[in-house]
């Protein structure tokens, strides 16, 4: 019984597993290209391993529009913002480069309006992830990323997809 009970369990397991697979590919096939500025990265964080630690330069502006614990906005308040969860309208010009818009206020989006998901966690603003990992030796390539590219579903969820230039064209690894 036990062994059935394994068996099964392990099943569902792949199954679960496999269904996330799908629905993560079916996300960067789909989803909308959106470009976010980096914010200046600490070049130390390059040269601590391989990665790229992110920050971008949206994130404070969603952060001086959260409301404090007391209700007001947080321009002048920093020390006073709850952990929380949300989505935030961002504009998109031509090339998908997204601007911040305001906070979602479940009003219709516009047609160049996407929303995205944002967390915040000790007073930092956080997308999808706070690091993009490359190949040993690649750091010089990836110092050139101005943009991080995300594909975004219709519920505002974020897939990191590859870093890009100031000319948007995307940094590959070179061997």
């Amino acid at each position: 019984m036990r062994n059935k009970l394994a068996v099964l369990a392990g099943i569902i397991i792949l199954l679960l597993v496999n269904w996330s697979i799908a629905g993560k590919e079916k996300h960067l096939k789909e989803g909308k290209l959106v470009y976010l500025k980096l914010a200046p990265v600490d070049p130390r964080s390059l040269m601590q391993g391989d990665y790229m630690a992110l920050r971008f330069a949206i994130a404070n502006e969603i952060y001086n529009n959260l409301p404090t614990s007391d209700g007001k906005h947080n321009r002048w308040r920093r020390n006073n913002v709850t952990a929380s969860d949300g989505r935030v309208v961002v504009s998109l010009d031509e090339k998908g480069i997204a601007s911040f818009m305001h906070l979602e206020d479940k009003q219709p989006l516009q047609n160049n309006e996407v929303l995205m998901r944002y967390r915040v966690r000790a007073g930092v603003v956080k997308f999808a992830t706070n690091a993009f990992f490359f190949q040993e030796g690649q750091a010089k390539t990836y110092q050139a990323a101005q943009y991080g590219g995300f594909r975004v579903d219709n519920k505002g969820e974020l897939l990191l997809t590859a870093m890009y230039d100031e000319k948007l064209k995307r940094i590959e690894a070179r061997n």
